[in-house]
């Protein structure tokens, strides 16, 4: 399978320190995407999304990616067996030698108890170390139901960075609006399925010792100096 799986890491801006295997936690709207991108940067890792690891095996007519359109077309779930193959394949690929980001797995118990015991049977990979940012719940709906956006893709919010005149992007005078997926109803629900998936995944890693939490309602630049102040302590834990 190539490269298609997962966004290619940049020059790393730091190649002195090895970052393994990374999972970045948190619940919808604290800036993992963001934080993600910027350990790309820092480290020259990919970004291994499950996601996209399933999109390309389908696209690529793998064996693997032919069970799961067959699955996926009878509206069946794809089983953490066959996405664990094809995660796997993905880190058997050379870019993840000096790390990665996990993005969207693992999910369940299962499949970090399998991501586990697949780095612990190499001897030489780094085990993973999760790292949890945190936001308010309070100020995450803020983050999310104040999110307005203009037809061009300018984002503004209520609450924070709101517009001179409300409903108007600064910028072309056109009407802004938010999304649906931005309602409070909708973010409830994706809260209740964060924290109904992620707790069980948060214990086991905390305790081992493999966890850390940061404050993600900082700066960007502040969160990310947390961030990797935490992945410096886990790998000399």
């Amino acid at each position: 399978m190539t490269n298609d799986s997962a966004t290619h890491p940049p020059a790393p801006a730091d190649t002195t320190f090895l970052p393994g295997p990374v999972l970045l936690l948190g619940a919808p709207g604290v800036g993992k995407g963001t934080q993600a991108k910027l350990l790309m940067a820092e480290y020259g890792i990919p970004q291994i999304s499950t996601g996209d690891i399933l999109r390309a095996n389908i696209a690529n007519g793998t064996a693997l990616g032919k069970v799961a359109k067959s699955l996926m077309d009878q509206g069946q779930l794809v089983s953490d067996d066959l996405v664990n193959q094809m995660v796997a394949e993905r880190l058997a690929e050379p870019d993840t030698h000096r790390g990665y980001i996990l993005d969207g797995y693992p999910r369940t118990i299962n499949q970090a108890l399998w991501v586990d015991n697949h780095l612990a049977a190499a001897s030489t990979a780094l085990p993973v170390v999760a790292i949890s940012i945190l936001v308010d719940y309070k100020k995450l709906l803020h983050r999310i139901t104040g999110r307005r956006i203009s037809p061009a893709g300018r984002i503004y919010n209520i609450y924070t960075s709101p517009p001179a005149v409300p409903g108007i992007c600064d910028v072309d005078g056109s009407i802004l609006v938010q999304r649906p997926d931005d309602s409070e109803e909708v973010f409830a629900e994706r809260m209740k399925t964060f924290e109904a998936q992620t707790a069980p995944v948060v214990e086991h890693y905390r305790n081992p010792g493999r966890f850390q939490e940061v404050n993600g309602d900082l700066p960007v630049e502040a969160v990310t100096v947390a961030i990797n102040a935490a992945l410096h302590k886990l790998r000399q834990t």
